[in-house]
């Protein structure tokens, strides 16, 4: 038992790069906790970290002990909260990075709706475009939209979000409304800063084409485009759920209508298999909202 509290109290050091940080995560002394460490490394007869006056790096043994150790202790934890009965009301602080507009726009009410199931949990939300480090940083599940580059992190499908063209009445009334995809080079486009912001590529059934599309806006902000597009400013690819209060309420309206735009897939990205109760739970609502959404 001691040796699975000294890897534990090793797994915080390394991912805090820090002994100041990690005493004051665990609640215990600096002197303390660096004794422990000391004594693990003549355990092991391997220096585990490079100790300088600002910061903590890790040794080449100390890298391959982490990882090795984060998965033991992760298991452990996982293993105490299931026999402690946790799996039928989890709690516990729940740390999730979402992008900024999913978040606002789409996710909201259902983290709402999954804090009321679940009054025993509390919540650190971040809301960023950058893609945080899981394996370092201190999340539990972070939410990302589009395609995955390779890695070796756990990706967990949640859904699609559907894509279509929209413009304010007023714009289409000044520029004239788009009757095929090649007359969008003739219009305003609000584009987002991804690898599709100058080729805009949609479908209608089984065609197919990639539009090479001008504008004077490029963004790296969805909520931002939506608002150029109620402004006049001109068409904007957005988000189907995104827009239904808009198109109801006639400040936007669709444009091409039958063409759209590739679905983005939406991913809960976690740094292992093993998750508590709380990661699990909170995946799993999530996969049965977009379910709902889909099928609308």
């Amino acid at each position: 038992m001691k040796l699975l509290n000294d890897m534990a109290l090793f797994v915080e050091v390394a991912k805090a790069r820090s002994f100041r940080k990690a005493a004051e995560v665990l609640n215990m002394p600096n002197s303390t906790l660096s004794r422990h460490i000391s004594q693990l490394e003549k355990e092991i007869g391997l220096r585990l970290l490079h100790r300088t006056t600002r910061r903590i790096e890790l040794t080449e043994a100390g890298q391959v002990y982490f990882e090795r150790c984060k998965r033991i202790v992760d298991e452990a934890r996982l293993a105490h909260e299931q026999l402690g009965g946790l799996l039928e009301q989890p709690t516990g602080l729940l740390r999730v990075s979402m992008p900024v507009d999913l978040a606002t726009t789409f996710l909201a009410p259902h983290i709402a709706a999954f804090a009321h199931d679940y009054p025993g949990i509390d919540f650190d939300l971040t809301l960023t475009p950058r893609q945080v480090d899981l394996v370092t940083e201190p999340f539990d599940v972070a939410i990302r939209m589009g395609d995955l580059p390779s890695s070796t992190l756990i990706a967990r499908r949640l859904g699609t979000v559907s894509r279509a063209l929209y413009a304010s009445p007023g714009y289409l009334k000044r520029a004239g409304e788009p009757r095929e995809p090649e007359a969008l080079k003739g219009h305003e486009c609000l584009r987002l800063r991804t690898a599709e912001s100058r080729e805009w590529r949609l479908h209608k059934e089984e065609a197919q084409c990639d539009i090479t599309v001008p504008g004077r806006f490029l963004l790296n902000s969805v909520g931002m485009i939506r608002n150029l597009a109620l402004l006049d400013m001109g068409i904007a690819m957005l988000a189907e759920n995104m827009v239904a209060q808009d198109l109801s309420e006639g400040r936007l309206q669709r444009v091409l209508p039958g063409w759209q735009a590739r679905s983005v897939p939406v991913y809960a990205m976690t740094e292992t298999r093993l998750l508590p109760a709380k990661t699990q739970r909170f995946i799993d609502f999530l996969r049965e909202r977009f379910v709902i959404i889909e099928k609308v």
